[in-house]
């Protein structure tokens, strides 16, 4: 008995630490974004010299809540990609680079958590590759669509300096990205094809390139002036690869070595491959959503997860009595690990993801109250109250088990198969919150219920331990 009340003093008090981290990391997070922001007054043209005002981030602040677009406002911008010259086989990893390089090109701007997915459609009988790009935070849809820029480029570059490191092999990964390159008139679109290869005397990953004719005839010219020196392989103005040309290569066929790994070789041909292919976007659907809407639907939401919860502790405090005073405190433990786990995992939450909650605050309940009925079936049976808690909560898991685990796969099915990131967000979190529920509903409540100490059920305990209206 001592270990089950040191083990519910223990889950209260981390449900406190819990709620103070989900408080107090937003408070800071708010006073991080406004001591951090200038003042107009002190901007550099009116008054140089006078600096922005700077602030030290503390490590709460490292965890606000992230908001998507229906929330915070942003931007909806709808891209369609011209892949008639791509072949069929190429077209899935093509757009999968494509979502890469626009993704790249957000963060690098600092846009938090954008939201970039592929979606294929069919239209008239032809199939149709569209690219959709959320930033939240980002309402001027000028701005928007000039942080994601035109097609993705890519490019060879020559070093100007000499090489620092030594170069081991024909074409060689490099540990340093030297500071000067110049443009060459080699592109990606003179790349004929990229592969992963494997040495034959150390069976080590390689990414083989192959070079069309007239990129044969560019890269024989690029290798013979810079021997020694480092021909950077840029996508999108980002290095890539950085080999060294050791020796001329007149046939246009070249190997990158180096202490590749399986996953990082291949993700090297995927991008060379892919971001050398020609595949234009065009901006075709655009919304924009405004913060002051946003707000409403936070607060709308915030409002109607309060108002359930008061709702439901009503409820089981008047018709459970004790053991619901209980089951409130577990779902205010529910509620504090749920929104913690949002913080400490940067899952982005949605209207639809905040309804993903509450529903799951409701299976939460559910569980609970499969204990309790249980438990009365037990009472009414002649067991004591430490037997009949205990017998209880045995013969509820095996239904709340199966009911849990149905809606857990029912969000996974949903996340898996959904091509909206609404209806993604709302499988994740309430997959999420379903799993903490079961951790809450049988461990949490049972824990607390058996702290009491009481085995007889008479008197007091009776009515304490009572339903509804009887005594």
């Amino acid at each position: 008995m001592n270990k089950i009340r040191i083990s519910a003093v223990l889950l209260l008090v981390l449900g406190v630490l819990l709620g103070l981290f989900v408080h107090y990391s937003q408070v800071q997070s708010q006073a991080f974004v406004a001591v951090s922001a200038p003042a107009a007054s002190s901007t550099s043209p009116i008054n140089p010299a006078v600096s922005p005002v700077t602030a030290k981030k503390s490590w709460l602040a490292n965890f606000p809540f992230k908001l998507g677009l229906d929330l915070n406002g942003g931007s909806h911008l709808v891209y369609q990609a011209d892949v008639s010259k791509v072949a069929a086989v190429d077209i899935d990893g093509a757009m999968d680079s494509l979502k890469q390089v626009i993704e790249s090109r957000i963060n690098a701007f600092g846009v938090s958590e954008p939201i970039i997915q592929t979606e294929k459609s069919t239209a008239n009988g032809q199939e149709l590759h569209k690219l959709i790009v959320e930033l939240p935070g980002v309402t001027d849809v000028n701005k928007a669509v000039e942080l994601i820029g035109k097609t993705p480029t890519l490019d060879f570059e020559v070093e100007v300096a000499a090489a620092s490191a030594p170069a081991v092999s024909a074409s060689s990964s490099t540990s340093g990205i030297p500071m000067g390159y110049k443009p060459t008139e080699l592109t990606g679109r003179f790349l004929q094809t990229a592969q992963v290869q494997f040495d034959r005397n150390t069976n080590q990953p390689m990414v083989g390139l192959v070079f069309n004719d007239e990129g044969k005839k560019l890269f024989a010219e690029l290798t013979k002036a810079n021997v020694g020196k480092t021909i950077a392989i840029f996508l999108d103005g980002r290095p890539i690869s950085t080999p060294v040309v050791r020796e001329p290569i007149t046939d246009g066929k070249a190997v990158i070595s180096g202490n590749f790994t399986p996953t990082e070789a291949r993700d090297l041909a995927r991008d060379l491959k892919y971001g050398a292919l020609p595949v234009p976007i065009d901006l075709v659907g655009t919304q924009s959503v405004g913060a002051s809407l946003g707000a409403d639907a936070l607060k709308a939401s915030v409002d109607a997860g309060i108002w359930g919860f008061i709702i439901i502790a009503i409820f089981l405090i008047l018709w459970y009595r004790l053991p619901g005073l209980l089951a409130v405190v577990s779902l205010g433990m529910y509620t504090v690990v749920t929104l913690a786990l949002f913080k400490l995992f940067g899952i982005v939450l949605t209207s639809a993801g905040l309804a993903g909650f509450i529903i799951s605050l409701g299976m939460a309940v559910d569980g609970n109250i499969l204990i309790f009925e249980r438990m009365k079936e037990e009472f009414a049976r002649g067991y004591g109250l430490e037997d009949g808690i205990r017998e209880g909560f045995s013969r509820a898991w095996l239904s709340i088990r199966d009911s849990n685990i149905s809606s857990i796969i029912t969000a996974i099915i949903l996340f898996g198969t959904a091509t909206s990131p609404l209806i993604k967000g709302f499988a994740l979190v309430f997959g999420l919150g379903v799993l903490v529920s079961m951790f809450t509903s049988i461990t949490v409540s049972r824990t607390l219920l058996l702290a009491l100490g009481i085995k007889k059920y008479e008197g007091a305990m009776k009515f304490l331990f009572g339903n509804g209206l009887r005594k």
